[in-house]
Parts: structure tokens; sequence; C-alpha cells
């Protein structure tokens, strides 16, 4: 099973691991897997190789409230634009 990185990912988990044991400068890392200086101090400080979860924290709701489905009832049935319903 391959791993899942997200679309801004400069580097992998094999990437990460080594430079989280490489006892190389933070320039030297940098210019070898061709990344910025402050991403190999990011991850030489943390203590696991898994990317954080990007996006909201907080899940919003995708249900319509009953309002909310009336309204786009309304503007399907009579295919008038928003500034015209109200």
């Amino acid at each position: 099973m391959g791993q899942v990185l997200h679309g801004c990912a400069t580097t992998t988990e094999a990437v990460r691991r080594a430079i989280q044991h490489s006892q190389e400068s933070l320039r030297a890392l940098a210019k070898r897997y061709g990344i910025n200086q402050k991403t190999v101090a990011k991850w030489k400080n943390r203590t696991s190789c898994a990317d954080l979860p990007t996006g909201p924290k907080d899940v919003k709701s995708t249900v319509l409230s009953q309002e909310e489905a009336i309204i786009v009832a309304f503007r399907r049935h009579t295919l008038l634009p928003r500034d015209d319903c109200l």
C-alpha cells in the first residue's frame, strides 16, 4: 500500500526518516534533498515521520436547513438569480 501525500508535500516518509536520523547540518540536508532549510528543521524537531492532517479542524454540516432547502427549491423552479430572489 503506497503512502498518500498532500498536493504540496515536498518530502516522503523515507526522506523524513533520513532527515531525523542524520547528523548533518540543516544546510547540507536541504541541499541534498532539494528542500528548504525550514522544512528540514521542522522534520528534525518532530518525533513522527507521518504528515499532520491539513484542512479545517471543525467539520461543517453539509445538511441544508428547512429554510435553505425551500430557497434552493424556489430558485431551481423559477431559475432566478439570487439577487432577484431577495
